[in-house]
C-alpha cells in the first residue's frame, strides 16, 4: 500500500465518525475510577429518603451492572487501573473497594475484596495515597473521604479542607494557596463539609467560622454547577460532590439532585460497546477538542478533502457556536475562550482555544465561505487571541485554565500548551496587527519561547502536561511533549535554532527497533500485535515534526515511522487505541479518534510536502 491509499483509507475513517451535524463528538474510553465513584455516589442516595423513586429501579440495576463491570476489570495483580488497559493503581483500587462497601456487596463479591485489599495493602494503604499526590489535597482529601464514608478508613485520615475559603470573591482564590487545584472547588466544598461534620476542628474559632460558611459555601457549589448537573462535565467530581452532601444530610439539596442526573445519563447502557456496559467514562465527551484536531489534521493535506459541502458550514457554525460569549461562573474566565466540549459542564482552557483558533485558520483559508463568515471566523478568532494574552502567566508561559495559580502541576505553565498558543497566535498574527488590543501579540510569542528554551531538558526533549506513557518513569511521555512543542518552532519558522537541533536528535534517537515510537511493553504484550512495542498517536506525531527537517537522519527516520503507520493501517492496529491522555489529577483516558486523527495529520503532510517522501511504495512485506 503506497502513502496515499494509506492515507484515503484512514482520512475515509475519520471522516466517517463525524455527527450527522458535521463535527466530531469521539467516545472516550470506560473508567473504574468514574465507575466506581459513581457507584458510591448513587448507593448512598439509595439508603435515604431523597433517592428519587421514579428513578430507583434504574439506579439500582445500573449500580449492579456497574459492580458486574468492576468485577470483569479487575487486573491480575488484584487491583484497578483507571481504564482496562490500564496498569493498577492505589487510587483506582481503593475506590473500587469502596464502591462495592457502599454498593453492600461485599458477601457476594468477598474474592474480589480480598484480592483487591491485598494490591492496596501492597501498595501502601493510606500512607501510598498521601506519597502519591503530595501536598496536593485535589485527590488525596476526596479519595481518603470517600473510604471513610465507606467505613474503611478513620475520619482521622482525612485531611481537613478550608471549604471558607470558597466564600472569598473568585478573584481572590489564587492569593489564598488553597490546598486544591483550580477546578477543584467544588470538592473543596463538599469534601471539606463532609470532613466537618463527622470529625470537627477542636479549634472553637475553626468550628464556628466554618459552621456559619456552610450555607454560603452551598451557594457557590450551585452557582458553578452546569444545567447538564455535572461539573466539568466529569463524573468522578460530580460524584465526589453528591456523596459528601448526600452524607451531610443533604440528599434532597439541587446540586445532589442535578448531580444524579448527570451521573445516571452518563451511564454507558446496553446500546453501547459491550465491554463498556454497565460503566462510566471519565468526561462526557471531547466533541470541540476532537473537532478542531480532525478539522486541523485534514488541512494538512487540503487537497484530498471537499471542502466545499454543507458539512463544513454546519461544521464552522458548531465551532463558531462553542466559543464563550459570557464570563463563565466555575472559573470566572472572561470570554473568548473554548471549552473541551459544547457542553454546559465545559470551561475554557488554554488548550482548546489554540485548537480552535487553528480550526478557523484552516476553514478560513480552504472552506468557501462568504465575506461576511470570514469577517465572523476573523473576529472569532482575535477574541480568542485577546483571551490568550490575558492568560499568560508571569513566568512567559501559558497555564490551563487559570492564570496565577502555580502552586500544583495542572495549574502550571506548561510547555505543550504555550506551544499550541504560540502557533495559534503566529496563524492569525497578520490579523491581529490591524488590532490595538492586540499589538502586544508578537512580544507574547517571544516570551513563549523563552519559556519554551528554559523548560527544554538537557537531553533535548520536553514534557507535556495533559499526556503521558504508564510504561515510562513517571508516567511521562516525552515523544508527544517533544514533538508539539517543536511545531511551535515549525510553524514560526525557527527550525534553525538549537533547541530544534537537540530536539530533533532526541526523537531520532529515541526511535524504536520496530519503526515507531513512544508505546512500551504492556501495549506490546496487551495487544499481542507484530508491529510491536510502539503507539500510533506518538508515532504520528514524530512523523508528521521529523517531515519539517530537512535533515537526512530525521528523513529516514520519518520514512521508516511512515512505514510503521502504514502497516498499522493495513493490520487495522490504526483502530487499536492506547491511554496516553491524563485527566485531572492524573486520571488515565484513551479517546477512540487520536489515533485516526493523528495519522490523518502526518501521513497528510508527507504527501503534502515537497521533500523526498511523497508517495513512495511502503508495504508491511
Amino acid at each position: 500500500m503506497d502513502l496515499k491509499s494509506a492515507y484515503q483509507r484512514v482520512q475515509s475513517h475519520l471522516l466517517d465518525q463525524r455527527s450527522p451535524a458535521g463535527y466530531w463528538v469521539g467516545e472516550l474510553s470506560a473508567s473504574a475510577l468514574s465507575t466506581a465513584t459513581a457507584i458510591t455516589a448513587l448507593s448512598f442516595l439509595t439508603e435515604t429518603e431523597h433517592a428519587p423513586q421514579n428513578q430507583l429501579a434504574n439506579i439500582q440495576r445500573q449500580i449492579r451492572a456497574g459492580i458486574t463491570w468492576l468485577v470483569a476489570s479487575q487486573n491480575e495483580d488484584g487491583g484497578w487501573g483507571d481504564t482496562e488497559l490500564s496498569h493498577s493503581n492505589i487510587s483506582t483500587s481503593m475506590l473500587v473497594v469502596a464502591a462495592v462497601h457502599a454498593a453492600g456487596m461485599q458477601e457476594s463479591h468477598s474474592e474480589m475484596l480480598k484480592r483487591g485489599s491485598e494490591y492496596i495493602e501492597g501498595q501502601g494503604g493510606v500512607a501510598a495515597i498521601r506519597k502519591r499526590y503530595g501536598q496536593d489535597k485535589t485527590f488525596a482529601v476526596p479519595i481518603l473521604a470517600n473510604a471513610a464514608m465507606a467505613g474503611l478508613v478513620s475520619w482521622k485520615e482525612v485531611s481537613a479542607l478550608p471549604f471558607e475559603a470558597a466564600c472569598v470573591p473568585q478573584r481572590f482564590y489564587h492569593f489564598l494557596r488553597l490546598p486544591v487545584v483550580s477546578y477543584a472547588i467544588p470538592a473543596l466544598v463538599a469534601m471539606g463539609q463532609v470532613k466537618f461534620k463527622f470529625d470537627p476542628p477542636w479549634n472553637p474559632i475553626s468550628r464556628f467560622l466554618r459552621r456559619i460558611s456552610i450555607g454560603r459555601s452551598l451557594k457557590v457549589l450551585e452557582s458553578m454547577q452546569p444545567t447538564s448537573g455535572g461539573y466539568l462535565e466529569a463524573v468522578p467530581l460530580t460524584s465526589f460532590v453528591c456523596m459528601a452532601l448526600v452524607r451531610c444530610g443533604l440528599g434532597g439539596h439541587s446540586v445532589v439532585q442535578q448531580g444524579v442526573k448527570f451521573l445516571l445519563n452518563s451511564y454507558r447502557s446496553e446500546s453501547q460497546e459491550p465491554m463498556e456496559h454497565g460503566s462510566w467514562p471519565i468526561d462526557t465527551n471531547l466533541a470541540t477538542w476532537t473537532t478542531t484536531l480532525s478539522i486541523n489534521a485534514l488541512g494538512e493535506y487540503p487537497e484530498a478533502t471537499d471542502w466545499k459541502t454543507d458539512a463544513w458550514e454546519s461544521c464552522l457554525n458548531w465551532v463558531m457556536k462553542c466559543q464563550y460569549q459570557d464570563v463563565h461562573p466555575f472559573t470566572g474566565a472572561e470570554p473568548g475562550g473554548w471549552g473541551w466540549s459544547d457542553l454546559a459542564g465545559a470551561v475554557p482552557d488554554a488548550d482548546d482555544t489554540p485548537g480552535a483558533m487553528l480550526a478557523l485558520r484552516t476553514l478560513y483559508d480552504k472552506g468557501e465561505f462568504s465575506d461576511e463568515d470570514k469577517s465572523r471566523i476573523c473576529a472569532a478568532a482575535l477574541n480568542g487571541a485577546r483571551w490568550l494574552l490575558r492568560l499568560q502567566n508571569r513566568d512567559n508561559g501559558w497555564p490551563t485554565f487559570c492564570k496565577g495559580w502555580g502552586r500544583f502541576p495542572f495549574d502550571r505553565s506548561g510547555s505543550d500548551i504555550t506551544a499550541h498558543v504560540i502557533r495559534a497566535l503566529n496563524a492569525w498574527r497578520v490579523e491581529a496587527g490591524a488590532d490595538s488590543q492586540l499589538r502586544g501579540i508578537s512580544r507574547s510569542v517571544e516570551l513563549g519561547f523563552k519559556y519554551l528554551a528554559s523548560q527544554q531538558n538537557a537531553n533535548g526533549s520536553w514534557l507535556p502536561l495533559w499526556f503521558g506513557n504508564q510504561d515510562a518513569i513517571d508516567d511521562i511521555n516525552p515523544c508527544y511533549g517533544t514533538a508539539k512543542v517543536l511545531m511551535a518552532y515549525r510553524d514560526a519558522n525557527c527550525f534553525d535554532t538549537k533547541q530544534v537541533e537537540i530536539g530533533l536528535r532526541w526523537i531520532v534517537e529515541n526511535q524504536n527497533p520496530d519503526g515507531g515510537w513512544g508505546g512500551g511493553v504492556s501495549r506490546q504484550r496487551e495487544l499481542e500485535h507484530p508491529l510491536g512495542m510502539s503507539g500510533v498517536e506518538e508515532t504520528a506525531l514524530c512523523v508528521e515534526i521529523l517531515l519539517a527537517s530537512p535533515d537526512s537522519d530525521c528523513q529516514s527516520a520519518a520514512q521508516r515511522g511512515l512505514q510503521w503507520l502504514v502497516c498499522a493501517i493495513e493490520s487495522a492496529q490504526i483502530q487499536e487505541c492506547w491511554p496516553i491522555g491524563f485527566y485531572f489529577a492524573k486520571l488515565w483516558y484513551y479517546e477512540k479518534l487520536y489515533p485516526l486523527i493523528f495519522t490523518v495529520s502526518a501521513i497528510g503532510r508527507a504527501l503534502n510536502t515537497n521533500q523526498r517522501i511523497t508517495n513512495n511504495s511502503t508495504s508491511c512485506g
